[in-house]
Formats: C-alpha cells, sequence, structure tokens
C-alpha cells in the first residue's frame, strides 16, 4: 500500500495536483463527493478513511449515522473538469466498529462486490461480466417548474423537428423517430459525442462506438466494452459524469431520464452479459437454441422468472413506466428471443463465437443505481442456473416473431412487465429471496429501498399535471 501511495503523490507532483476529491454515490445513484488539500492524503487517508453522515446519502438512520470513506487507490484519475487540478477516486465505505471498522453491507459498492463473492462461493463462475448501452438525450435548453400554482416543463434541441418552422432555421432538422445512425449535417452532436468518447478512453473507459439514436430531438447512444460488475458500475457512473460535464461545458443539457418527450423514443440502458469460469466463456453451446449453454437458458430463466421484481431496481423511477410501453422500440413482454427487440431479453445473432455468445437484458434504464442494478441482475441469473429454471419450459419463449403485433388474445397469454413502479415495488415485496440469498442484498436495505421508492412514487402521483387539466379541467 505504501507503494502505490508513494505512486499517487508522485502522480500529483507531475500534474501539479493541489486537490484530491473523493466520489461516493448515494443510495439512488447520485455521485456526491468530498474535497482535501493533496497534503493531507496518505496512508492515514487510506487506513482510517474519512468521516461522514451516512444518513445524508438515505443508508441510515441520524442515530446511527457515522460511516468512512475509504479510497480505491485503483480508481485515481485526473479530473478534466476541474479548474484547478484535481485528482479523483471513488471507494468503499465502512461502519465504526472495534477493533476494526466492517464493510458496510447497504452501501452500494459493498453489495456488488458482495454479489461477485457469492458467485465465486457457488462454483458456477468466477466472473460476469456486463456491457451497457447509454442512451440519453442533448437538449440546448430545459426548464421545469413544481410550484403550487404552476407545472411545466419545456426542452429544446435544434435538431428537433418542431424548430423547422423557425426563420432561423437550418433545414436539417430531424423527422420525428427517423434519427437512427443520422449523418452529418443532420447530427449536429457529433464532435460533441467524439469529445466525450475520448475523454472516456482517457479515463479507462472503452467505448465500442458512438452514434445518433431514434428520436430526433437529440436522442443519442454510447456503447461500452464489456468489464466485471463493480468495474463497470464505477464505470457506469463515470462515464455519466463525463456526458453530462462536456454537455455543460457546450452550453447544452444531457439527461438520462428514461421518457423526458412525450411520443419519442425513450432511453434505455440494455446490458449485454457474461459469464467466465476459469477463462473460459459459460453461455456458449453449439447445439443449443441460438447456440446457447444450457447455464446461459437457466440464467435467463432467472432473469424472467424474477423480472418483475428486477424492475424496481433496474427501472426505479416513475417515469421508467413512461418508456416501458408497446410501439417504441421499449420490451414489455417477459420473454426471450433471438434478434427480437420486443423482448426484454435478445440474443444477438450476430454474435457466433464462444467468446462473443451473450445475451441483452432490455429494459433496465440508467435511473437505476447500477451497482444495485448489476448485482441484481448476478443474483436473478444465479437464481436461474441454481434451480435450473428453464425459460422454454415455463412459457417464456422463444418468442421468434414481433410481440407488439400480437392479438388482445394472445397479448393476455403472455406475461408482461409492470406498468408503473408501485406495481413492481409490489413484486420485490413479494420477491426478493434471491438478492438476500449469500448476504448480498441485506433485508434492512430491501426494506430501506422500497420505503424510500413508494414514499417517491406516492409523492409524484399526487402532483396535479397540465395533461390532467386538458382532460379534466371542463368537466
Amino acid at each position: 500500500m505504501t507503494n502505490k501511495i508513494e505512486e499517487i503523490l508522485r502522480l500529483c507532483q507531475e500534474n501539479d495536483v493541489k486537490l484530491i476529491d473523493f466520489k461516493t454515490v448515494d443510495l439512488t445513484g447520485r455521485w456526491h463527493h468530498i474535497t482535501i488539500p493533496v497534503e493531507r492524503f496518505g496512508e492515514d487517508t487510506v487506513r482510517y478513511g474519512i468521516g461522514f453522515d451516512g444518513s445524508n446519502f438515505g443508508y441510515a438512520s441520524v442515530e446511527k449515522s457515522d460511516m468512512v470513506f475509504i479510497p480505491d487507490l485503483e480508481s485515481a484519475h485526473l479530473d478534466p473538469f476541474t479548474a484547478v487540478p484535481t485528482l479523483s477516486m471513488t471507494g468503499d465505505v465502512q461502519v465504526i466498529a472495534e477493533p476494526e471498522n466492517q464493510r458496510f453491507g447497504q452501501y452500494a459498492r459493498s453489495v456488488t462486490q458482495r454479489a461477485e463473492e457469492y458467485m465465486r462461493e457457488t462454483g458456477v463462475a468466477d466472473k460476469m461480466v456486463v456491457g451497457p448501452e447509454f442512451e440519453f438525450y442533448l437538449f440546448d435548453s430545459v426548464s421545469f417548474e413544481n410550484a403550487p400554482n404552476r407545472a411545466s416543463f419545456e426542452v429544446d434541441a435544434a435538431e428537433a423537428d418542431w424548430n423547422t418552422a423557425q426563420p432561423c432555421g437550418s433545414g436539417y432538422q430531424i423527422a420525428h423517430h427517423d434519427g437512427y445512425h443520422a449523418a452529418l449535417p443532420q447530427d449536429s452532436t457529433y464532435d460533441l459525442r467524439n469529445d466525450i468518447v475520448l475523454t472516456m478512453a482517457d479515463w479507462g473507459v472503452k467505448v465500442k462506438y458512438h452514434h445518433h439514436e431514434v428520436g430526433g430531438p437529440g436522442q443519442l447512444e454510447v456503447e461500452v466494452e464489456p468489464e466485471s460488475l463493480t468495474e463497470m458500475a464505477d464505470k457506469t457512473l463515470i462515464t455519466k459524469y463525463i456526458i453530462k460535464n462536456i454537455a455543460a461545458q457546450a452550453g447544452k443539457t444531457a439527461t438520462f431520464m428514461p421518457k423526458p418527450i412525450h411520443g419519442e423514443a425513450g432511453s434505455g440502458m440494455h446490458v449485454h452479459i457474461w459469464l467466465w469460469k476459469d477463462g473460459q466463456p459459460l453461455f456458449y453451446d453449439q447445439n443449443g437454441y441460438s447456440s446457447l449453454s444450457d447455464t446461459a437458458l437457466y440464467f435467463i430463466g432467472g432473469l424472467l422468472k424474477h423480472a418483475a421484481s428486477l424492475c424496481a431496481i433496474t427501472n426505479p423511477s416513475t417515469n421508467s413506466f413512461k418508456r416501458l410501453v408497446p410501439g417504441f422500440e421499449a420490451p414489455v413482454t417477459i420473454g426471450y428471443a433471438t434478434a427480437n427487440r420486443s423482448s426484454i431479453i435478445r440474443i444477438p445473432a450476430y454474435a457466433k463465437t464462444p467468446a462473443q455468445k451473450r445475451f441483452e437484458l432490455r429494459n433496465p434504464d440508467a435511473t437505476c443505481n447500477p451497482y444495485y442494478a448489476y448485482a441484481a441482475i448476478l443474483m436473478a441469473g444465479l437464481d436461474g442456473i441454481l434451480n435450473k429454471i428453464d425459460p422454454h419450459a415455463n412459457g417464456w419463449g422463444p418468442y421468434d416473431f414481433n410481440l407488439f403485433n400480437l392479438s388482445e388474445e394472445d397479448k393476455k397469454r403472455i406475461q408482461g412487465l409492470p406498468k408503473s413502479l408501485s406495481e413492481a415495488l409490489d413484486a420485490l415485496e413479494a420477491d426478493h429471496d434471491y438478492l438476500t440469498a449469500g448476504g448480498v442484498f441485506p433485508q434492512e436495505l430491501i426494506n430501506n429501498w422500497i420505503k424510500l421508492k413508494r414514499a417517491e412514487n406516492e409523492e409524484i402521483s399526487r402532483i396535479p399535471t397540465p395533461a390532467e387539466f386538458q382532460r379534466y379541467y371542463t368537466l
């Protein structure tokens, strides 16, 4: 450890670093930070940590809220967005105990770490890697208000087709639902996305590609190379941090809301999934359905069995369920299929080699806390493998046809995702033993999460909306 501390201090000296910034994640998945002068950083910082009030992050009640943040030295990186040279680190949280402090089981990063430990203890696999796709909207402006006598929001993007009638318009606006892979000059955010992905690469987040997405008013996507769970959860927050800050520097604003615009494509965070053991991929079998092994199919079975309760963690906002509706390439059916984007699990047809063979879970969105979301996905999959949950035998597919075009009679026979956050929380309350297995998700965390999200749901549901005024004012 001493050598690593000396290496960090040498890095600071070489880059004239004045401050070290420690980033922690709250219960809902937002970064917070605390900063110290570089002169205060040393072995005591790493051993004893920095004290903070966990109750302000949603983790603990006031009377037992003293916690310490322990930096992860491997996460150190120069922050590209600060005026004063600053080194950034994430890390872990401990609770005060004697004789030594202990890992705080509810802390988001602790849950992901424990999930990976539990996976290895089961003997099923020694590594799970995930590759998320980050969809988001980039607007030129946003304003919103929720006052007792006024409620409104307004967004604008130069690319939007509602700007075609502007006197100063360019004529290169993108038509409704016509943004997929749009090229220059319609793709006016191309250079900004280049800045985003180059900054991500510099911070250690490897990018597969980026492009304009379906939504004409500035919907974009960046897909990254897969990493193990805790590392990818860290990099998910780094990615969101970079996207938001580069947008702000350009005088724009980025949002990962699943459905910021009515009638336009929603933004998801599809998650590609692999399991490995002893350096070998576990999801390939040339004789299996779509070349998937029994292990892969059982993992899928676990995901589908627990799909409703998973939504309370992977889609934890009221806005999430405005995206999960038919007709916008958003998956709403609990099922699996090859190359089919209308089921919640899609098996890419182009992934043919053993190392490439995988599937993606399509319902998550980036309002989730990525540590909890990736850990919950792993736990559902492990439950499927350990209990040999066969997705075909359970009637979840394969659905190799368009699920959006079913007759009403057929739709009634196929299970769908929850239609609201409230339904998802009901499902989590009834179905969470797979999460608490191995002590991965503490029961207290599940209880706190449900309580927090129910209160959030109830508060938002009580607010009158402009749509309600339009529909009901004259009745």
